[in-house]
């Protein structure tokens, strides 16, 4: 009998994001639940919070090496690397937002989503 893959679930993959996150201390990180909201194009944002360019990248490259070795997922696509602002990861049921404060306040995401079910995660210590 051939073992039959099990498909990654947004929770699963939200979980792998968030410890992505915390492994390099990204701060004030939400998780936004988009799931039966109108005009939602994922089940979830995860929104975290960094200090420098530096922190930005390295909470980027933390997250794409937790998906891969837990669930053998890689980034759909990509953005905002050149900018040292804000990186977005899109996995396509799950997209992290890695922004520094100011991005984070213009973009101002939870705002736009206020509707959406709203987790606060504890950051690492």
């Amino acid at each position: 009998m051939a073992n039959k893959i099990k498909p990654v679930t947004s929770d699963v993959l939200a979980a792998a994001i968030i410890e992505g996150i915390q492994e390099k201390k990204g701060e004030h990180i939400v998780q936004l639940n988009l799931q039966g909201l109108d005009g939602a194009v994922t089940d979830y944002f995860i929104i975290c919070q960094a200090n420098s360019s530096t922190q930005i990248n390295a909470i980027k490259d933390s997250i794409e090496v937790e998906v891969q070795k837990k669930l053998g997922e890689k980034p759909w696509h990509i953005e905002g690397t050149q900018n040292g602002e804000w990186v977005l990861l899109d996995y396509v049921n799950v997209v992290a937002h890695i922004l520094n404060p100011e991005k984070r306040d213009f973009f101002n995401l939870e705002g736009l989503w206020a509707d959406a079910k709203r987790k606060d995660i504890k950051a690492a210590n």
